[in-house]
């Protein structure tokens, strides 16, 4: 996996830290990894329900593709 340095607002910060704290996410990193993970596939595929794990959504839509004979490498590498 790459590292990548981002800079974001204190406000920013303490809305991510929130969600660490609540256990939404065990770390910063997964909050982020999460917010781009959406961004990526709702650009790539469509929206994905902003409540719920992400990761188990699209686990689930990857299933579903698969059955319909998407190129499922795509999207395995989002």
């Amino acid at each position: 996996m790459d590292t990548l340095q981002i800079r974001m607002n204190k406000g920013l910060i303490k809305r991510v830290d929130s969600l660490v704290k609540q256990g939404v996410y065990t770390n910063r990193a997964d909050v982020i990894r999460d917010a781009v993970r959406r961004f990526v596939w709702e650009k790539e595929i469509g929206s994905i329900s902003n409540k719920g794990n992400a990761v188990k959504q699209i686990n689930a839509v990857r299933k579903k593709l698969l059955k319909e004979k998407i190129d499922i490498d795509k999207i395995n590498n989002l």
